[in-house]
């Protein structure tokens, strides 16, 4: 079950709870900063599992292999979620999801039910260069997804997806560093959520 049929809800305010995790202080700092002012972000120092939320983020690689970082974690939780997410980037996206794309599956489990993967690098074990906008092109997809797309029976994903977890983007693997990703993901949240008279 994916999702990438677009409705248009601009400038629609946020009903989501986005939680941004960090594992260490620097990433927490940068999540902060960002939270503070923006109705809807919240953080949490630790584990993206240890918060209850309908959906945790994958910022893993365009091919859906999930061998690696916090990745590695959710392959280890969800037995079956690499190989969804495979089956749905190969039945929706021909075999690679590109950076910028996001799609939904569930996780076989009772919390959290779904999986949002959103790559922020093609191929597994990238290093991002310093001036990488991929963080950003991840968050966007991300949130496009939960504001915009539809399950393939027409269910509006903001519908069943009422919060989020969303991990570092390219902090770990890919190198990026957490000002440069929270400043990424402010910049995505704004564009998708912000009254159009705002941006």
């Amino acid at each position: 079950m994916t999702a990438d049929s677009e409705r248009s809800t601009d400038g629609a305010e946020p009903e989501l709870r986005l939680v941004l995790c960090a594992l260490d202080e620097s990433l927490l700092a940068a999540w902060n900063d960002i939270a503070d002012g923006r109705d809807g972000l919240t953080t949490h120092r630790g584990s993206v599992l240890d918060v209850r939320a309908d959906a945790v983020v994958s910022p893993a690689n365009s091919y859906g292999l999930m061998r690696g970082g916090v990745d590695a974690v959710y392959a280890s939780t969800f037995p079956q979620i690499e190989q969804q997410v495979r089956s749905a980037v190969l039945a929706y996206h021909g075999g690679e999801l590109p950076v910028g794309e996001a799609l939904l599956v569930p996780t076989g489990a009772p919390s959290p039910t779904w999986l949002i993967s959103a790559p922020t690098m093609r191929d597994p074990g990238e290093r991002l260069p310093g001036d990488t906008v991929h963080p950003y092109l991840a968050a966007r997809a991300m949130l496009r997804l939960w504001a915009r797309a539809a399950l393939d029976n027409g269910t509006p994903v903001r519908s069943i997806v009422r919060s989020i977890v969303l991990p570092g983007l390219g902090t770990g693997i890919g190198g990026a560093s957490p000002e440069l990703c929270a400043r990424q993901v402010a910049a995505a949240w704004d564009e998708v959520f912000a009254p159009a008279d705002q941006r």
